[in-house]
């Protein structure tokens, strides 16, 4: 088991994709959200397509990576449209996209849909060697079908499984977490979004073999994980576990 002892700053940091992704943000707020993700030397920012060329300009010469949303929120986008918008992202210099399944096919059964859907996009990503993380919708789906959901993102060769949006009605909970990962092969990873604000979360989320969570709370994790380690109580920290989101904070 993972504790606080263990970890390093860059350990935590490199767990975070920050998000940037509600539809009311302003160039100003993208910019300097960018500007926090290269302060604090996170894995990633996850911005909206339109954001990438920006974030890009930003985060040149760090060693923070850009990606973006394909098929997003809802993932029942024609395979076509998603190919060509993660030919544009690729294009405009994202390195790692985050894509959502055709939810409505794999509710149909149609899972060779799903796989074909998916494997477009990677078989694009990887020959710009850029990553996939395939974003399920856990909240609208049965376990059966999470479990299916594993399958097809692994046979299609995608680098990540991801529970959530942020933007459904429940976000990254324990269980899912433990399903994702018992239901693929250890060189597939795992990313929580939605609900992991806390350190304490975050740490809880790395123990059940999460290596990416999706947050909007980088400052308050990182000026929480520096506070403890210099010995000192951070203000207004609390504590607390991942639980499903529904607020869209991805």
């Amino acid at each position: 088991m993972i504790d606080l002892d263990a970890l390093t700053e860059r350990d935590v940091a490199k767990t975070i994709d920050h998000s940037l992704l509600r539809p009311e943000l302003d160039d100003a707020f993208v910019e300097d959200g960018c500007r926090l993700a290269a302060e604090y030397d996170v894995a990633s920012v996850c911005v909206r397509p339109a954001d990438v060329l920006r974030a890009r300009a930003i985060l040149d010469g760090t060693d923070v990576a850009v990606g973006t949303v394909i098929g997003f929120p809802h993932g029942n986008h024609r395979t076509a449209i998603k190919v060509a918008e993660a030919r544009h992202a690729l294009d405009d210099g994202a390195t790692e996209l985050d894509m959502v399944i055709q939810i409505g096919a794999l509710k149909s059964g149609r899972d060779a849909d799903v796989q074909m859907d998916i494997a477009a996009i990677v078989e694009v990503a990887h020959a710009a060697g850029a990553l996939v993380k395939v974003i399920f919708e856990n909240a609208y789906l049965t376990d059966d079908e999470k479990v299916r959901a594993c399958r097809l993102s692994e046979a299609a060769d995608a680098d990540f499984v991801k529970t959530s949006t942020g933007f459904a009605p429940g976000g990254a909970t324990h269980d899912d977490l433990r399903l994702m990962r018992a239901n693929t092969s250890p060189h597939i990873q795992v990313k929580a979004a939605g609900g992991v604000r806390t350190l304490d979360a975050l740490i809880e989320v790395m123990n059940l073999g999460v290596t990416r969570v999706g947050a909007t709370a980088t400052k308050a994790i990182i000026d929480d994980f520096r506070a403890r380690k210099a010995g000192r109580a951070p203000a207004g920290s609390s504590t607390g576990g991942a639980a499903a989101d529904s607020s869209g904070t991805y």
